[in-house]
């Protein structure tokens, strides 16, 4: 039986909203465009989650993949209070599934200073039962090492977990650790997919017949 659901945090209860944080900033058109490409969209940013880099190295490392617009690196760079915005009805989905007897986590790939100068937007946090962000872990999803410190930390069996994330591939890293996964397209679609496979876990712990062992593969 399912008891935890476990959430990424970004594009699931938040908005990444990194190109209203560029335009914030007063930049726009190709050389947003080239802010993006250096910064949110860089690997470098994954070492900005992964929390083991200063903000130092993580600014050269932006420059260096466009040194022509350092300063409008640095300047967005400055302050990320505007990079995230909290997803209206989030607290009440969380709320809505502990009601119903789960247990609810997270599991992002989160900064330590986007969680300090965007503290306002998660105010859902105060919801769940726990999680990891891997700047605590120093590792980032899809390696399966973070999933593994989540279960161990909270006893958590990966066969009674659901996780929905809006990358694939992080999805495609829980199913192999043996939870049902859930890609998180749009809230609604991730409402209703995750409604469906409660509904059929629960009619196939009260013995229905195999076909709703058959929905639940689908996950």
């Amino acid at each position: 039986m399912i008891k935890n659901i476990v959430f990424d945090i970004g594009n699931v209860l938040i908005d990444f909203c990194w190109k209203d944080h560029i335009q914030r900033k007063g930049f726009q058109g190709k050389i947003a465009e080239r802010i993006g490409r250096a910064m949110m969209q860089s690997p470098v940013w994954d070492e900005l989650d992964r929390g083991m880099w200063t903000n130092e190295e993580l600014l050269a490392g932006f420059i260096a993949n466009d040194p022509e617009i350092e300063t409008e690196i640095r300047t967005v760079f400055s302050d990320l209070s505007t990079l995230v915005r909290e997803r209206a009805g989030s607290g009440d989905w969380l709320r809505s599934l502990k009601a119903q007897g789960y247990r609810v986590y997270y599991l992002s790939n989160y900064s330590e200073r986007v969680k300090k100068e965007a503290a306002s937007e998660l105010s859902f946090l105060k919801e769940m039962d726990g999680g990891i962000m891997s700047y605590m872990v120093q590792a980032v999803k899809p390696a399966p090492l973070i999933y593994q410190i989540l279960f161990e930390k909270y006893g958590i069996l990966a066969k009674e977990s659901v996780f929905l994330d809006d990358t694939e591939k992080n999805v495609d890293s829980a199913r192999k650790l043996g939870m049902y996964g859930i890609v998180v397209r749009d809230v609604e679609q991730a409402k209703q997919e995750l409604r469906e496979l409660l509904e059929a876990d629960r009619a196939a712990g009260d013995g229905a017949d195999t076909a709703r062992h058959s929905f639940l593969s689908r996950f």
